[in-house]
């Protein structure tokens, strides 16, 4: 079964197909259930699926209906049912509302909310693979690209996710990615993206010791070894290894050359390339810590950074969401609910707080 995470994303497709109203599993499906008793989830867990308490997409296309129908707007009502449907839920009262009132539900969203409580709303209304694609799309088109976008959406991915969002990109835009991707960046950042978009990583469980001890030369030599770091090895190892054999090149790095990996790339690289080769060096070695430091981030300090608070509790709502809360809990020593309570305000906080809870 994959590594970790694309067995967390797996888990989670599966138990959001627990026959409704079941209180509590069958004994067959008991693994997809948290331990009780135990306080914080681990990070193999599933995501938590949001809805096995009878979904009714009629009365939520209803509701949805009223809720900005005639004066004002009933904001309470859309953060109930947005918050508390799985995605695929909400796709389908996407189709109900349109069959049934003639227009889009997003259209109707737009008209009627706005800011951050907008945009967080009409992400959640699409697919997490149409909504990575359209972010995507955003960052390459027009003038300059932005490679963060680029570099944290490709880097952070599972073959299956990076195969959907490749789809979806198509289908969206009737273009492909690989080729926007490729004319949109150049040398050694454009090389490595096209890499990860080919969705060629190791997926198994088994980690090879020789090999890691190879690859970890291999990265030496391409890396501090000569004059001009050779990225090649670098491409092949981080693109194409599966995370479990990463971290075991890592730490045979660590006691060959005496040196963290990420010590090696800050001193060799620089700019969008060193970017992506950290990104890619986190996520193998702790994925969720990856992303609790992220959100951290888009809020210590003055100002917070909304778009990321969004990608991410949007995009991990239903893949691991609750390991990242418990990694942001044990690094920071304070609730993710909490700190986005007190950095957020309005609808918007209420939308992301219940997305959390």
């Amino acid at each position: 079964m994959g590594n970790r995470h694309s067995q967390s994303y797996s888990l989670s497709e599966g138990s959001q197909q627990l026959p409704n109203g079941h209180a509590q599993p069958s004994a067959a499906m008991q693994p997809l259930s948290y331990p009780s008793g135990s306080g914080q989830p681990e990070s193999h867990q599933p995501a938590k699926t949001k809805s096995d308490q009878g979904f009714d997409v009629d009365r939520d296309a209803k509701k949805l209906h009223k809720a900005c129908k005639g004066m004002g707007t009933d904001e309470a009502a859309i953060i109930e049912i947005l918050s508390s449907r799985t995605s695929n839920e909400r796709q389908q009262i996407k189709q109900k509302y349109k069959a049934t009132y003639g227009k889009d539900l997003e259209e109707v969203l737009k008209s009627e909310l706005s800011g951050n409580f907008e945009k967080t709303a009409l992400a959640l209304l699409d697919r997490p693979c149409e909504y990575a694609a359209r972010q995507l799309r955003k960052a390459m088109k027009g003038l300059g690209t932005d490679e963060a976008v680029l570099i944290e959406v490709l880097c952070t991915r599972t073959n299956k996710e990076i195969i959907a969002i490749k789809e979806a990109y198509q289908k969206l835009f009737d273009r492909s990615l690989e080729s926007d991707v490729k004319g949109d960046t150049s040398g050694n950042l454009k090389k490595i993206l096209v890499s990860l978009l080919e969705a060629n990583r190791d997926e198994g469980d088994i980690v090879d010791k020789d090999r890691a001890g190879q690859d970890a030369k291999d990265l030496y030599e391409a890396g501090e070894g000569r004059w001009g770091t050779e990225e090649l090895a670098f491409n092949e190892v981080l693109a194409q290894r599966s995370h479990k054999q990463l971290r075991a090149t890592f730490q045979a790095y660590q006691v060959l050359i005496g040196k963290d990996i990420e010590e090696a790339i800050e001193s060799e690289t620089s700019g969008d390339l060193k970017k992506a080769y950290l990104t890619l060096v986190k996520s193998a070695q702790d994925l969720q810590g990856y992303f609790a430091d992220r959100l951290y981030k888009s809020m210590k300090g003055a100002g917070t950074d909304e778009e990321t608070l969004i990608d991410i509790i949007v995009t991990r709502a239903e893949v691991d969401l609750p390991a990242i809360k418990a990694k942001f809990q044990e690094k920071y020593q304070t609730s993710l609910s909490d700190m986005v309570r007190s950095d957020t305000s309005g609808d918007f906080q209420k939308l992301l707080v219940a997305l959390l809870h």
